[in-house]
Order: structure tokens, then C-alpha cells, then sequence
């Protein structure tokens, strides 16, 4: 898949799914919002990583090599994004491993910051790593 028709596929699942969210916060289902709010920041990672060169080893992007390259690589390494942004892809995935395998549900204190954290993510990949 040529790299701008990748950007923009993961870009549009991005947005689906930080649109899912909002709605199934809205429609207090905490643990469906945890989890479309991981997905969102999952692949709004993947275009930024796409947008600095960095590859997959393969031909799929594993969760372990999208918060490890997001954080290495484009927190810490080339600075392109705010150190705020380093734990959200796991904090986020920690919470939507709770929302889908746990026997405690997501409540709505939960939804609602992983949405907003989620929210913030997008944001910032939107604006190219700017800080505002």
C-alpha cells in the first residue's frame, strides 16, 4: 500500500474511531468507549509513524512496535511530539484490556478520561507534533 494511501486509510480509522468513542461515552457504554478510544490513538500512532518513515519489521503493525517506536522514536528520539504523549497508547491499551477482558467494567470517570486522552492524541498528530 503506497505510503499517502496508508496515511490517509489509518487517518480515517483514526477519526471513525474517536467518533465510536465519543457516542459510546454518550451512550454509557464505558467499556466500548475505552476501547474505540485505544483504537483511535492505536492508529492516529501509526500515521505518525508513517508520516516519519518509520516501518513495520513486517507487513503488520503489532501493538508492542507501535507504543515502542511512537514513544522511542517520535517522543524521545527525534522530539517530533510532547513527552505527554509517551504513555498514552499503553495506558490506554491497559484500560481497554480491563473494558474487554477484566471482570471490573469501565466506569464513566474512566471513559471520559480516555476519551479526552484520546481526543489529545489525535489532536497532536493532527498538528504534526506542534505544540500549541
Amino acid at each position: 500500500m503506497p505510503t499517502d494511501i496508508a496515511i490517509q486509510t489509518f487517518w480515517d480509522k483514526a477519526l471513525e474511531n474517536i467518533d465510536s468513542a465519543t457516542s459510546e461515552l454518550i451512550n454509557q457504554r464505558y467499556n466500548a468507549a475505552a476501547n474505540r478510544a485505544y483504537y483511535a490513538t492505536f492508529h492516529a500512532a501509526i500515521v505518525a509513524l508513517l508520516r516519519e518513515g518509520v516501518r513495520p519489521p513486517g507487513s503488520q503493525w503489532g501493538h508492542a512496535f507501535v507504543q515502542a517506536q511512537f514513544a522511542g522514536q517520535l517522543v524521545t528520539r527525534r522530539k517530533a511530539y510532547p513527552s505527554a504523549l509517551r504513555d498514552t497508547l499503553p495506558r490506554l491499551e491497559e484500560l481497554r484490556e480491563r473494558a474487554d477482558y477484566g471482570l471490573a467494567h469501565v466506569n464513566q470517570i474512566q471513559a471520559q478520561r480516555a476519551v479526552r486522552r484520546a481526543q489529545e492524541f489525535i489532536d497532536a498528530i493532527e498538528r504534526g507534533g506542534e505544540k500549541v
